[in-house]
């Protein structure tokens, strides 16, 4: 078995046990996918039918999630999915920030073991975790450096559903996805080595193509 199925698998159980975090009163949604994957999907939190299935992105806007990802050539196993906050918060409403703060370190220990090489958060809780500075209405479809990983923030799926302007933009955000994979080792090698220059690059959001 794949060792970091394993280390996944231990992390999942550290979560389900760790009764500081909060949302407790709901299913816990860890995320899915291959272990190994290139490309990893974060969104803001799970919604009614993930908390129901205890899987992510299985709603109306994980339906399009999956259409966005086979338009690729992709399947839903190459990649990995998840979220931010591990549980979902009462109506649907927006994950707190106390809430973030609590689930961000296993989300840092689950994107340190996948290890891949493109980070996309969906939608603006997401992205300001890697982001801080950072406007999703600004800067999605754009390439930024967080960690030796490159990471483009997108708008999230339910967005898309309610605005067609904002389905175009992410339907050609998602269009470039196998190109930034295909070319990482060449963005990587390009880099900038100092982290006074990774700060300067993400003030000037810099585009690599």
């Amino acid at each position: 078995m794949d060792k970091n199925i394993n280390t996944l698998e231990d992390l999942e159980k550290a979560v389900s046990t760790d009764n500081a975090l909060p949302l407790g009163n709901s299913n816990l949604v860890f995320g899915e996918g291959n272990p190994n994957a290139d490309v990893i999907f974060i969104g803001e939190a799970p919604g009614y039918y993930e908390d129901l299935e205890g899987r992510p992105f299985v709603g109306r806007a994980g339906k399009l999630l999956d259409k966005l990802i086979d338009a690729l050539g992709w399947r839903r196993d190459d990649v990995y999915i998840t979220n931010i906050v591990k549980r979902r918060p009462p109506e649907n409403r927006d994950p707190m920030p106390d809430e973030i703060a609590a689930y961000t370190p296993y989300l840092t220990k689950q994107v340190e073991i996948i290890n891949p090489k493109i980070i996309v958060p969906l939608g603006r809780f997401a992205m300001n975790y890697f982001l801080p500075t950072a406007k999703i209405s600004r800067d999605q479809g754009k390439l930024f450096w967080w960690k030796e990983k490159l990471v483009i923030p997108m708008y999230h799926p339910a967005a898309a559903l309610r605005s067609g302007d904002v389905l175009k933009e992410l339907e050609s955000s998602f269009a470039r996805l196998p190109v930034v994979v295909k070319k990482f080792e060449k963005f990587l090698e390009e880099k900038e080595p100092t982290s006074r220059e990774e700060e300067k690059e993400q003030k000037e959001q810099k585009r690599l193509f």
